[in-house]
């Protein structure tokens, strides 16, 4: 069983910028794809961007040209640089392990931009 673990969220003022990480522990981290997703109070959750064992991104278009997906797979770490953040971005971020047939999720790690 995948076990991830995300850090890095808290408050920012708009403008600012979040690194979150996702480390990931228990699997063949390599080999998959590693994604983050976000869900808003009231909202469904949503996909924010996507990252493949050969480094391929994909990104949500509200998040294109201010976020960036990124993996260390010495370190089985994923993470989310987030800048010129907006209220909107505001949601519990979860990190996402996922290869055919199987998946797991991360608890969440809380952001509030908020001035």
């Amino acid at each position: 069983q995948v076990q991830l673990a995300e850090s890095g969220g808290g408050l920012v003022q708009p403008g600012g910028s979040l690194r979150l990480s996702c480390a990931a522990s228990g699997s063949i981290f390599r080999l998959a794809v590693m994604g983050w997703y976000r869900q808003a109070p009231g909202k469904q959750r949503e996909l924010v961007a996507t990252i493949t064992n050969s480094g391929s991104t994909n990104y949500a278009d509200s998040v294109k040209g201010r976020f960036t997906i990124s993996r260390e797979n010495l370190k089985n770490t994923v993470y989310l640089q987030m800048n010129s953040l907006k209220p909107e971005d505001t949601a519990v971020y979860y990190c996402r392990w996922s290869r055919p047939g199987d998946d797991s999720w991360g608890q969440g790690t809380q952001v509030t931009v908020s001035s």
